[in-house]
């Protein structure tokens, strides 16, 4: 897709709100200028976009980002720390171009297309991450894994389990084929799971009402929540306190497998990549 076919994108769907983003000549996606939320798109969106704002991809990850007014002019800017940690984790590069589509209150789904020899292709995987030592994120000490796995933790081992690096194959973990799933990288300040639009419309996801109760399960084990909507928005509550009881941290990644029972999504099962 040439830089010409992407712009042209803004052309379609025009029912809904959207921008784009782009770097100038000067600019850095960190740039003061890169956190402004543009007047016109929160005007369209008709004050749904206050206080926050979760970016979703196509991928099934969601990031919050809080928001701020500019004390000089007034606009709405998103906090450094969180506009930050998004370019960080979607490893964004000089030529690469975001589109930003409001969804629903405070929802917007990012689409992320970068530059591959003069075509720009739409990225729909999570973007590969230099990893850490071994030795850090994997616990690959025998000792240390071994009292991981039979005593809980040792030092702030991971309990036995081993973070998804780099997924390549994300099916390899499901524990039905046919279930649909996204691929989670765990970002901070999201205490819900959110279930991202482009994974709801690929599995032609429903989902049970408002505080509905619902499960994660995780080696067998259940762990009770509910299903809640925002708007259009679904999400799963104790996703903070599941990350808390795995000792899973900022950058792991794991597969959520969606099980569904009457076409309605009642649990959601989490992988480790030592599964």
């Amino acid at each position: 897709m040439s830089q010409s076919s992407v712009f042209a994108m803004l052309q379609e769907n025009v029912s809904k709100p959207r921008f784009y983003k782009s770097l100038s000549s000067g600019e850095t996606w960190k740039s003061k200028s890169m956190r402004i939320i543009p007047e016109e798109f929160l005007r369209s969106a008709s004050g749904a976009i206050e206080h926050r704002v979760v970016f979703s991809v196509s991928w099934g990850n969601s990031w919050q980002l809080w928001l701020q007014r500019d004390k000089n002019n007034g606009g709405l800017f998103m906090e450094k720390e969180d506009w930050d940690e998004f370019v960080d984790d979607n490893l964004l590069g000089p030529n690469d171009v975001l589109f930003f589509t409001h969804q629903d209150t405070m929802f917007v789904e990012v689409r992320i297309y970068k530059q591959d020899l003069h075509v720009f292709k739409e990225i729909v995987s999570a973007p590969l991450l230099e990893a850490e030592p071994e030795s850090e994120l994997l616990n690959t000490n025998p000792q240390t894994s071994h009292a991981a796995s039979s005593s809980g933790s040792v030092n702030g081992a991971r309990q036995g389990y081993a973070p998804v690096l780099n997924v390549q194959n994300p099916e390899q973990y499901l524990f039905n084929p046919n279930n649909p799933y996204f691929v989670k990288t765990l970002t901070k300040k999201i205490d819900v799971l959110y279930v991202g639009h482009p994974v709801i419309e690929k599995y032609g996801l429903k989902f049970g009402p408002h505080k509905s109760p619902m499960y994660y399960i995780v080696r067998n084990q259940k762990h009770d929540a509910f299903t809640k909507i925002y708007g259009r928005n679904p999400c799963f509550t104790g996703w903070a306190a599941l990350s808390k009881k795995y000792n899973l941290k900022q950058g792991d990644s794991v597969v959520c497998e969606l099980e569904r029972s009457g076409g309605v999504v009642t649990s959601v099962r989490i992988h480790f990549g030592n599964e």
